[in-house]
């Protein structure tokens, strides 16, 4: 996981502060914007563990505190519901600026809501999906029932939610009376996912049928069935992150992985402008080779050395697990560490030459199972003889010649 603090200014002119969060193996192939919920920020654990979600099948996901809350500048005071809205559509101008423009909205609660407005508003947004929404933002009013009356003659009120203080003025309640949901996703022309859980006790579960029942095709419905509102078990959350991505992958561009055909085992494919990110093709199998990032690599998999340590500790363990199996031993699991280097050989000529290194792997093998101490010594000394180690040991030669 690559994670870094990024700021932009919002259509008021306040530094809004956001994490962009970004595939842990691969580029992204899409980016992605959440809005979090009334009064949330951005590092809420459902919006992390959603985020985590999308980033493990290589979306890159922006999350920020809307305007007045957490480290965004501003007066939540003299916020509203289009506030967020407009923040999001600065947001979405961030990405577009400075990376990509975004293909996917993601909101929470109220944010879900400001999702649908902004999708309508933001040409790059391919699919919306919804977690808890309003139906109509207005809905969050009932948040606010015992002060509304202050409000209303005062012009503003001091209302704890959720354990913290909060100044809501009466512009707040009179921009949530002009936005219609139900309008703006009957023409918003884009994959919408609605998720909601029937125990939803802070927004009811009639909301997500109303979102629905507005909007056009494509649209889906997912039930988060005895998750919370704020998703706080992190199961609910998790799994609303794999959802999302799952579904949002039919809607938005996701270039494929080149197939490679070889009468080969093994292949790596690499293009000028990929780095040292190989494409890999092991067997039946696909996968991404790379270099750390202190060579210049990014770190996407596992170095071309580490492959080989991977391939002998592997084939350790299938040689010492047949071995047992075919001897009757109580072997009940087993864990070989590898790692590789050059190291001064234990034996040799010139030792005194500073030069004088050798290939060293260093293998460390653990046992699980009731083993004596001869049994032990023979599963070592078995484990040197694994094809791989025999081939690492033994004259090798590697014959290349050109693909016409």
């Amino acid at each position: 996981m690559s994670l870094s603090k990024v700021t932009f200014t919002s259509t008021e002119g306040q530094t809004l502060s956001g994490r962009l969060e970004l595939p842990p193996d691969q580029h992204p192939h899409n980016f992605a914007l959440f809005a979090h919920c009334f009064t949330c920020n951005k590092n809420l654990g459902a919006v992390r563990n959603i985020s985590r979600g999308l980033t493990a099948l290589g979306f890159a996901v922006l999350r920020f505190d809307f305007t007045g809350l957490g480290e965004s500048e501003g007066d939540f005071a003299d916020t509203n519901f289009s506030g967020n809205v407009e923040d999001l559509v600065a947001a979405a101008d961030f990405l577009e600026k400075e990376h990509q423009a975004p293909s996917l909205l993601v909101g929470h609660s109220l944010g879900g809501a400001a999702a649908i407005f902004a999708a309508a508003q933001i040409k790059s947004v391919k699919a919306v999906a919804t977690i808890g929404a309003p139906s109509n933002p207005k809905h969050v009013t009932h948040l606010l029932k015992n002060n509304i009356e202050e409000i209303k003659a005062n012009g503003k009120a001091i209302v704890n939610l959720s354990g913290r203080d909060f100044t809501i003025k009466k512009q707040f309640l009179d921009d949530l009376d002009t936005k219609s949901l139900p309008e703006v996703a009957k023409n918003l022309n884009k994959a919408l996912l609605v998720m909601h859980s029937p125990q939803d006790a802070t927004v009811a579960i009639k909301n997500a049928e109303e979102i629905y029942v507005a909007a056009r095709h494509p649209k889906s419905f997912v039930t988060l069935d005895g998750a919370d509102h704020l998703l706080m078990q992190k199961d609910d959350s998790v799994y609303a992150g794999k959802v999302i991505a799952g579904w949002s992958s039919r809607y938005v561009n996701i270039p494929d992985t080149p197939k490679i055909n070889s009468q080969h085992h093994v292949v790596a494919s690499l293009g000028n402008e990929e780095g040292f990110t190989t494409q890999m093709k092991v067997g039946n199998h696909y996968m991404v080779a790379d270099e750390p990032e202190n060579v210049g690599g990014h770190d996407f998999g596992p170095s071309p050395y580490e492959l080989v340590s991977a391939g002998l500790s592997a084939c350790t363990a299938m040689t010492i697990k047949m071995y047992a199996a075919r001897k009757e031993w109580d072997v009940e699991h087993v864990e070989v560490h590898t790692s590789y280097g050059k190291d001064h050989a234990t034996d040799c000529e010139n030792c005194e030459d500073p030069s004088a290194k050798i290939d060293t792997f260093e293998r460390e093998i653990k046992l699980d199972g009731n083993l004596d101490e001869k049994q032990i010594a023979k599963i070592l000394e078995i484990a040197d003889k694994c094809p791989v180690h025999k081939t690492l040991h033994s004259e090798t030669q590697v014959i290349t010649k050109l693909i016409q």
